[in-house]
């Protein structure tokens, strides 16, 4: 078969393996995240992950056939934390909308390693709890009035707004986590920086004045809540257009 006609391997469209042995998927998994959550992406190796589960990196061959394949495993697992979409109905589809986009942000933002994964469009998209997630999602544009042609952009467009300021704020967040200080205590300690480079700058500084006395995670609440209603405005526009 020539190598461009050559299907695209997934750990999802193979049979899976009897088990024969004590470490199962399950654990490989499980030690996969929890090493994920603590160091990031660019810690994530067999042999390191082999070690924390006292097993060798072969033994891990036996389930997963590389990295890649572990990957899909993980992003999937961690989509199984979301509770199953609101069954929306056509006068409450932004309220049941909303509650999916703030638990993908959620999600996004307690395993800050996932957001880069969830940029990417391939097969990490065919996992029974991915697939359950955007079939929900469907379903809530659907019962919006979204014609079939229309409800998969709108939720692709839902999603990319999420998944983008999801992975902003999760890299900002794991600066500040390496920086050893609280998220205050790092804005803090930059403030004074900033009013010193943005004298030139009157605009900047009268929006950074209005907002210097709130909370920084309740600026970035509020910030996202601003963009997705924004997004949501543009949505229901597409309904009555």
């Amino acid at each position: 078969m020539p190598a461009e006609q050559k299907p695209i391997a997934s750990v999802w469209t193979r049979p899976r393996r009897i088990q024969r042995e004590h470490l199962t998927r399950e654990q490989i998994v499980a030690a996969a995240i929890e090493l994920l959550d603590l160091e990031g992406l660019e810690a994530l190796s067999m042999r390191k992950l082999g070690a924390r589960l006292n097993a060798a990196a072969t033994s891990l061959y036996r389930h997963v056939a590389n990295k890649d394949e572990l990957i899909e495993l993980v992003v999937d697992e961690v989509y199984g934390e979301l509770e199953a979409p609101l069954v929306a109905d056509r006068a409450h589809w932004r309220t049941a909308v909303t509650r999916s986009a703030a638990d993908l942000r959620a999600m996004t933002l307690r395993h800050p390693w996932i957001a880069p994964e969830l940029g990417q469009v391939g097969l990490v998209h065919i996992g029974p709890n991915a697939m359950r997630m955007s079939s929900g999602l469907l379903a809530q544009f659907e019962a919006a009035g979204f014609t079939a042609d229309e409800k998969g952009r709108a939720a692709g467009t839902l999603v990319a707004y999420v998944i983008g300021i999801a992975t902003s704020e999760a890299a900002y967040l794991s600066q500040i986590a390496r920086s050893g200080k609280t998220e205050p205590e790092w804005v803090a300690g930059l403030r004074s920086a900033f009013d010193e480079v943005s004298q030139e700058h009157q605009r900047l500084r009268e929006g950074s004045s209005a907002r210097q006395d709130a909370h920084p995670q309740q600026i970035r609440d509020d910030d996202f809540a601003y963009g997705l209603a924004r997004v949501l405005d543009g949505l229901a526009a597409r309904l009555i257009a």
